[in-house]
C-alpha cells in the first residue's frame, strides 16, 4: 500500500500502536502525521507528533531511548498504525520498559506462560531463595550441581527420542529447558544474550546460503 491510502483525521494524524517486535510487548501508542510517518520510514525510527506541543519528535532525541522500526502496519480501515520497534531502552517518559503498566482487569483463571515470565521467576527463586524449593535446592548446591542435572536431562531426552516417545522426549526436552534456565541465571546469561546470539547465526546462515546458491 501507499502513504496516500492512509485515512489521517481531521488534525492530520492518525494512531500508532508501537510494538516490541521482539515480545510483542505494546509499548505505547502515539500519533503520527504524514511528516513524521515519512521521517520515520526516511531514517528508520520512531518520529511522532505531539499534541500538546504542537511539534514533531523522535523518540530518543534527549533521552537516547531510540526505537528502530522494523515494521509499519495500517489496519483494515486505514486508519491506525502497528509500529514494530527494537528499542534502545525504556519505551515510557517515567523510565518503564512500556507505558501500559496500571493493571484493570485480569482474569486470574487464565494461566499465562512465557519463557521470559519463568527466567524472572528462577530469578526471583536465586535472589531470595524460599525454603522447600527444588530450584533454591539447586541454586544452593551451585554450579557442580545444576550442571550434573543438565547433563542428566541430556541423556534423558536422548533415550526418550531413541524410544520414539514423543510424549516423553516433550517431557524431558521440558526438564532440560528448566534446568537449562537455571543454569543460564546462575551463569548471569540472560534470554536475550541467547536471541542475539541465535539472531547472529541466522544473518551468518542466510549468507552462507546466497554464497552457496551463487
Amino acid at each position: 500500500m501507499q502513504l496516500s491510502d492512509l485515512k489521517f483525521d481531521q488534525q492530520g494524524l492518525i494512531p500508532a500502536v508501537v510494538q516490541d517486535f521482539e515480545t510483542k510487548k505494546v509499548l505505547t501508542v502515539a500519533y503520527m502525521n504524514r511528516e513524521s510517518l515519512e521521517i520515520t520510514i526516511r531514517e528508520g525510527r520512531t518520529c511522532f507528533y505531539s499534541r500538546s506541543r504542537q511539534t514533531l519528535w523522535r523518540k530518543g532525541e534527549t533521552s537516547g531511548n531510540v526505537q528502530y522500526v522494523v515494521s509499519i502496519t495500517a489496519d483494515c480501515d486505514c486508519d491506525a498504525l502497528v509500529v514494530q520497534v527494537v528499542k534502545d531502552g525504556p519505551a515510557c517518559h517515567l523510565g518503564t520498559d512500556s507505558c501500559f503498566t496500571n493493571l484493570l482487569f485480569e482474569d486470574e483463571t487464565v494461566q499465562r506462560f512465557s519463557l521470559e515470565a519463568l527466567y524472572a521467576l528462577l530469578q526471583g527463586r536465586n535472589e531470595t531463595r524460599p525454603e522447600g524449593s527444588y530450584t533454591t535446592y539447586l541454586f544452593e548446591k551451585g554450579k557442580e550441581k545444576i550442571l550434573k542435572k543438565v547433563g542428566e536431562e541430556c541423556t534423558e531426552v536422548i533415550i526418550g527420542a531413541m524410544k520414539d516417545s514423543k510424549a516423553e522426549t516433550i517431557y524431558e526436552i521440558s526438564d532440560l529447558c528448566y534446568h537449562v534456565l537455571v543454569l543460564m541465571v546462575a551463569s548471569g546469561i540472560t534470554l536475550k544474550d541467547i536471541h542475539d546470539e541465535l539472531a547472529s547465526r541466522h544473518v551468518i546462515d542466510h549468507k552462507v546460503k546466497q554464497e552457496t546458491m551463487a
